[in-house]
């Protein structure tokens, strides 16, 4: 799972394998039973490894909850800049934008759900710090539309809510995508890439 998080910028590869493991089992632990029912025993566990063996990668259950996190936030971003800056007009940018969101967050919807329900289970901290990040995805939509609306391709009055209704229609794919469903996440992508445009158009 988290392997296929990878960006052309970045990896997760880069971490150990023990590391991986332990953010796998996590996220299956956070997944299938909360945050708060969850111990570094059950994630050790998951992993293969002693309970001991988990404060060797990580400062905390909270810390591997925000590792998590921070990479699918910055997966994310890095695929949306990737998809904007490869796209030739404003109009192409927020169709591959809102189709690569959408089909992200229903390949990753386990993560996306964590990342979202969990969030108040974060420091202060490391709340500000995805909450950095948040603000960087929301800025290339942002710039995305005014480019648009500076070329004459879209129509919007309030350039920041309507960044926020785009991101929040792919974000919620992850709260009712069930992999046993018909619909595959290119097929949920290459629609909502249609539908963010007709919001705009």
């Amino acid at each position: 799972m988290l392997s296929t998080m990878s960006t052309p910028g970045r990896s997760v590869e880069t971490l150990s394998d023990a590391a991986v493991r332990l953010m796998e089992a996590a996220a299956d632990a956070f997944a299938a039973k909360g945050f708060h029912a969850t111990t570094t025993r059950d994630i050790a566990s998951h992993a293969g490894l002693s309970p001991a063996g988990v404060y060797v990668h990580f400062a905390s259950k909270e810390d591997l909850l925000f590792q998590l996190s921070r990479e699918g936030h910055e997966a994310a971003r890095d695929m949306l800049v990737a998809a904007a800056s490869a796209a030739g007009s404003p109009t192409e940018a927020l169709r591959s934008i809102m189709a690569v969101f959408s089909q992200w967050h229903a390949e990753h919807f386990r993560v996306a759900r964590i990342v979202q329900y969990e969030f108040q289970n974060l420091t202060a901290e490391h709340r500000e710090a995805v909450l950095g990040l948040r603000k960087e995805i929301d800025s290339v939509v942002r710039d995305v539309l005014t480019a648009g609306v500076a070329s004459g391709e879209f129509t919007v009055t309030d350039v920041p809510d309507t960044a926020l209704a785009l991101l929040s229609m792919a974000v919620d794919v992850a709260r009712w995508y069930d992999p046993e469903i018909k619909r595959t996440p290119e097929a949920i992508g290459r629609t909502y890439g249609e539908l963010g445009l007709r919001l705009v158009t």
